[in-house]
């Protein structure tokens, strides 16, 4: 019968809240989790402004690869420039090269960015053909 009464005793008061070791392991464990969280979504966060720059970059190549083949610009005009207040940091360079087929040119546009420290690059190509006098 004592034996009984002790184990409800004892119940009783572990029923009542946590002891102290198992509050010292809860917020150990969360100083030990809580950093690597963090972590986690800063390098997630940082991999989406990546990817939103380098999308916008590659959307900036297309547009002006578009202007440049459209206008025939390629062959005579301006071959790097910068996309203006809308798209500030992005710039842009264009290169003419001979391709296999000597009536073709080869035509390589390349946005370039800034972000931590280093310069990134988009690069677009496709095949033109210079106007006949």
């Amino acid at each position: 019968m004592a034996g009984i009464r002790r184990d409800k005793a004892f119940e009783r008061r572990r029923l009542g809240g946590f002891t102290f070791i198992e509050l010292l392991a809860t917020v150990v464990l969360i100083a030990i989790i809580m950093p690597v969280a963090m972590h986690c979504i800063a390098l997630c966060t940082r991999l989406g402004g990546d990817s939103r720059r380098q999308i916008e970059a590659a959307s900036l190549a297309r547009a002006r690869l578009t202007e440049l083949t459209t206008s025939q610009e390629w062959e005579s005009g301006e071959k790097s420039g910068e996309f203006g207040t809308d798209w500030p940091g992005y710039r842009w360079t264009a290169d003419v090269s001979n391709w296999t087929d000597s009536a073709l040119r080869q035509l390589d546009l390349t946005v370039f960015w800034q972000s931590q420290g280093r310069e990134h690059s988009v690069t677009l190509s496709t095949l033109v053909h210079p106007k006949e006098d």
